[in-house]
């Protein structure tokens, strides 16, 4: 089982020019112990949550109960019909209180602000904590909670999670292991992609048999308070939150060029129109989309002239926009 491999005292030269391009999960160690709240949460959950407090608006903000008995695993139910938690808008105010509450029950129920805006729920908190790698315009947000689950899952952007309080275990898998880790639903999952379906705590063998293969090729990494973990775009990754009070603030951000759309939209259109193909002609858009979308940079397009390379000219949002606009009247004819 690889170790991801931890680097201190990088700065966003090195960052970007070196570890983003090598495509592969690095922890930052101490990127963040010099902010406040890492200072704060050294002293105890207690002086933490009264130091957020003092940021905390009346904002509300979406937040996941997991009942007691399962394992604080944000999942689907029994018929992958549901989901296994309630969502409820809260301020962060009553989330605190709720976790800090939970500490002395035997058996609580896991809780989570997952993913909030910390310009809406904490203002002024981001500009006392400034990311060293990012600039101030990619925004922070939060993570907030007890012992909670995440299961694997990808996002389509970079991410940047650091870790304020708490420790926090980060299994990741490369891209090219997803038919090994049994992927869900997609369109419908408890995160905003699709998730593994296998439980890493009790995998069922019979119904998950090449699981144990990328798990022993897993990437695994523990983070303290202080630390943060660069995970790079569709990256599967599995996270736990291993304390009674966690806090963790991540970044998203495109990276590698201005973004233009979700590649996950794309890849449903395709399900929708192109797996319904008989196989040969399957392999035939294979070869299309191989040519105009995976091949080497400017072999689709180096025997046209700059100005009649129309659709395959160089991305901007001008062309981005006329594109758009061309599918919209393919897509609704409508409108």
């Amino acid at each position: 089982m690889p170790i991801i491999p931890r680097q201190r005292g990088i700065d966003a030269a090195r960052f970007a020019h070196e570890l983003m391009p090598a495509y592969r999960p690095v922890v930052l160690e101490g990127l963040v112990d010099h902010w406040p709240a890492v200072a704060e949460g050294a002293r105890g959950a207690d002086a933490l949550a009264q130091y957020l407090a003092g940021f905390a608006s009346s904002h509300p903000v979406d937040a996941v109960m997991v009942p007691p008995g399962r394992g604080g695993r944000i999942f689907y139910d029994e018929t992958l019909a549901g989901f296994n938690f309630l969502r409820r808008q809260l301020p962060v105010s009553a989330l605190l209180e709720q976790v800090l509450r939970y500490r002395h029950f035997d058996a609580p129920p896991s809780v989570a602000v997952q993913s909030a805006l910390i310009s809406d729920c904490l203002p002024g908190f981001a500009e006392r904590h400034l990311n060293p790698l990012l600039p101030a315009s990619v925004a922070p947000r939060l993570w907030l909670g007890n012992r909670i689950v995440t299961p694997a899952h990808f996002d389509e952007s970079c991410n940047i999670a650091c870790v304020v309080a708490g420790r926090r275990r980060f299994t990741l898998f490369e891209p090219g292991r997803i038919a090994d880790l049994y992927i869900g639903p997609l369109g419908f999952a408890p995160t905003g992609t699709p998730i593994s379906l296998v439980d890493f705590d009790a995998v069922d063998e019979t119904r998950f048999p090449r699981f144990r293969s990328a798990l022993a090729d897993a990437w695994v990494a523990e983070l303290a308070p202080g630390d943060a973990l660069y995970i790079p775009p569709l990256w599967w990754h599995h996270v736990r939150s291993l304390d009674a009070f966690n806090l963790m603030v991540n970044y998203w951000w495109p990276g590698g060029g201005a973004a233009t759309g979700s590649a996950l939209d794309v890849l449903l259109h395709a399900v929708m129109v192109l797996r319904p193909l008989p196989a040969e002609q399957r392999a035939a858009w294979a070869q299309l989309f191989a040519h105009y979308v995976f091949g080497p940079e400017g072999a689709a397009v180096d025997h046209l002239p700059p100005e009649r390379r129309a659709m395959l000219a160089t991305m901007r949002p001008a062309l981005a926009e006329d594109i758009r606009a061309f599918l919209r009247s393919k897509l609704d004819p409508a409108s």
